[in-house]
């Protein structure tokens, strides 16, 4: 499964699309996919694992899943989920979550919680692990709403190099402890 990481290297090699128009559609998708035809991309986004296309008014999410992956300029010779054609290239999605966001970005995520926003808040993290010290400490490090974008590589390298065990409690972790878990992170 993608992880934040992969997802941030993504947004990186998008950024060409962005201010530019979608002039072709295609897909196994289910969702209208034709709704995204001849729209500006207004920017490309990512929180935790989610892949974000905004396009003014509504924006596309793309969720990897297990086993999604994803290809610019270069199909692979399976039929894809998403094909989005631009004048500098292709876009494509294959085995992956689509799924439209209506409105403004800012009112469905709270970046404060992706771990490679700019607006991570670690202490907001700390408060809220603080909140649930009975959830085990593997189970913590995979919530979304409180790591976007950690999976089980992050979660097994962390508690790997603060060395603490996956079924620990949150609330037997010493203060200190936590906050080496956070900063690893």
């Amino acid at each position: 499964m993608p992880e934040g990481p992969s997802l941030v290297l993504l947004r990186e090699a998008a950024t060409k699309f962005c201010r530019r128009t979608v002039r072709g559609v295609s897909g196994d998708s289910t969702l209208d996919l034709q709704r995204m035809q001849g729209r500006r991309v207004v920017a490309v986004r990512t929180w935790g694992k989610h892949f974000l296309l905004e396009f003014g008014s509504f924006s596309l999410r793309v969720h990897m899943l297990m086993f999604g992956s994803y290809r610019i300029d270069d199909p692979k010779p399976k039929s894809p989920r998403l094909a989005l054609g631009f004048d500098n290239g292709t876009l494509y999605f294959y085995a992956s979550s689509l799924k439209y966001v209506e409105g403004d970005l800012d009112d469905t995520y709270d970046w404060r919680v992706d771990v490679l926003s700019p607006d991570w808040d670690p202490a907001l993290a700390r408060r809220t692990l603080q909140r649930q010290p009975d959830t085990l400490v593997c189970d913590a490090l995979l919530d979304q709403d409180v790591f976007a974008g950690v999976g089980n590589i992050i979660k097994n390298e962390v508690l790997f190099r603060i060395r603490v065990h996956p079924e620990t409690r949150v609330g037997e972790l010493p203060p200190r402890k936590l906050g080496q878990l956070i900063a690893q992170v």
